[in-house]
């Protein structure tokens, strides 16, 4: 059979076989393949397919954002009766399911094997560091107003950046920079001082505490991540580091007594927690297929986008509402994490 590949191609291949061996050779000769084959088929496209391929991928990518937007105010529903740590344990199983389905679609299954025992302790702490996240994030539904909690959620990507700079030593451009303080600013707007005054007396302002928290922790699962979590494929690691979420999160139940509670969950709360955990999922699919048939630098962003759709959903859903004030915060905020993406 006479090889479709250019031959300059055939040399990068058999160059990387002899420095990295027959496994990876293969995997690099299938991706390569698939690339050639996709700008192939491009060259040949109608104009109109393009347009259609354009449209599908970024139909994904927004329905991400969807998805993740209406995970929050789901979860809210969810949370009124229930406690929080409990809801989170419901939700982790079908989070969990998903996840598992996400790897047997990325079809990295059989690469478990391979994972070394120090990346599997790291996989192991960034997964009780994303439990942490969680449980401190729906105790901040709970207790607080979303449109302020996701905010402050989302501003991991400041702490992250803000820990890379203590623990990993990474430089930041001055357009980084510049968004980092956006979206420093834009917080520090979407908080009053009345939420501060509470928290201090330990009132209804608790949820500002755990709200950093999760957002703190999220942050940490990155840099966790970053340092000892590689040549692990995406969906199989957070697989992985789901199951630690899961054992977490029902320990954190039977630590505080709270197992029986789980019986006592209303069939509507139950709805809303269990669906809350279906658009996570449903999130991560859309998501990854995005990034499966568009450029990520576009892709991120969009995904990004999550935060307005809880803010106008929690208008509609719990009649709360933003001030100038806070307008302005989220407008910062939201500019300055779109930028964080694109830069």
């Amino acid at each position: 059979m006479v090889s479709s590949v250019a031959p300059e191609h055939q040399q990068k291949f058999e160059d990387s076989g002899n420095q990295i061996g027959y496994e990876v050779k293969y995997r690099e000769r299938l991706q390569f393949s698939l690339q050639w084959a996709a700008d192939t088929k491009k060259q040949f496209q109608k104009p109109e397919d393009r347009k259609k391929e354009w449209d599908m991928w970024l139909f994904y990518a927004i329905g991400s954002a969807f998805f993740a937007g209406v995970t929050s105010i789901l979860a809210k529903c969810g949370i009124r009766k229930t406690d929080s740590a409990v809801a989170t344990a419901v939700r982790t199983v079908v989070v969990l399911i998903f996840s598992w389905i996400m790897v047997l679609i990325s079809g990295s299954f059989d690469q478990i094997t391979s994972i070394s025992g120090y990346t599997f302790v790291f996989l192991i702490l960034s997964g009780a560091a994303t439990g942490a996240s969680w449980l401190c994030y729906f105790k901040a539904l709970q207790t607080g107003d979303i449109n302020k909690v996701v905010p402050i959620d989302k501003s991991s990507t400041v702490l992250t950046i803000i820990l890379a700079l203590i623990f990993l030593h990474e430089g930041i451009s001055l357009p980084k920079a510049v968004a980092v303080v956006a979206i420093a600013a834009g917080i520090l707007l979407m908080i009053e001082k009345k939420d501060v005054e509470e928290t201090k007396q330990t009132g209804k302002g608790g949820w500002l505490l755990y709200a950093v928290g999760s957002a703190f922790f999220a942050s940490l699962t990155s840099i966790l991540g970053k340092i000892g979590i590689s040549g692990v494929e995406s969906n199989l690691g957070t697989a992985i580091r789901t199951c630690v979420v899961l054992v977490m999160a029902w320990g954190m139940v039977f630590i505080t007594g709270k197992q029986r509670e789980a019986r006592k969950i209303g069939r509507k709360e139950m709805g809303f927690i269990c669906l809350s955990g279906v658009a996570t999922g449903a999130s991560w699919l859309c998501y990854y297929r995005a990034l499966q048939k568009g450029p990520a630098s576009i892709v991120a962003p969009v995904d990004k986008l999550s935060v307005l759709i809880t803010v106008v959903f929690s208008y509609f859903v719990f009649g709360e509402k933003l001030g100038k004030k806070e307008a302005a915060g989220l407008a910062l905020l939201t500019a300055g994490t779109v930028a964080m993406a694109l830069l």
